[in-house]
């Protein structure tokens, strides 16, 4: 399959195909006569992967290391399971961070009149104090 059909069946664009063979997070596709890309199941199954574990919130080295106990048939799966938790630990101190940020969005909010005058509790709390009218 070419380039545009292996972007389709694996969820990533053709770009993002391209950049993880230019970083040598996946082996470059075997080339055509005619020059273009052409892409196995092997690769296909990789390219999956890597589309699932982007939407799971792995970046670019976590992938490198998830790929390559993928690749390592004689992995330990406490090492995918360490990764697994170590991100789990991530995105739950992201979500703390995040509703810390709406209760403060909230909260500016809720103090500001939204009315046609000029003061707002929300420039005042954005510059740091009074916001001065020049």
């Amino acid at each position: 399959m070419n380039i545009s059909q292996a972007a389709r069946a694996s969820g990533l664009s053709a770009k993002t195909i391209r950049y993880y063979e230019d970083i040598g997070l996946v082996v470059p596709a075997q080339r055509a006569d005619n020059g273009y890309r052409q892409y196995g199941e092997a690769d296909l199954d990789e390219l999956q992967f890597l589309s699932r574990a982007r939407q799971m919130g792995f970046d670019l080295d976590e992938c490198r290391q998830l790929l390559s106990l993928l690749r390592d048939h004689s992995r330990h799966s406490a090492q995918a399971r360490e990764l697994v938790l170590e991100k789990s630990r991530q995105v739950r101190e992201r979500i703390r961070q995040l509703k810390v940020m709406q209760r403060q969005l909230d909260d500016m909010a809720r103090r500001c009149r939204g009315d046609d005058g000029p003061d707002c509790a929300i420039l005042d709390d954005l510059s740091g104090g009074e916001h001065r009218h020049v």
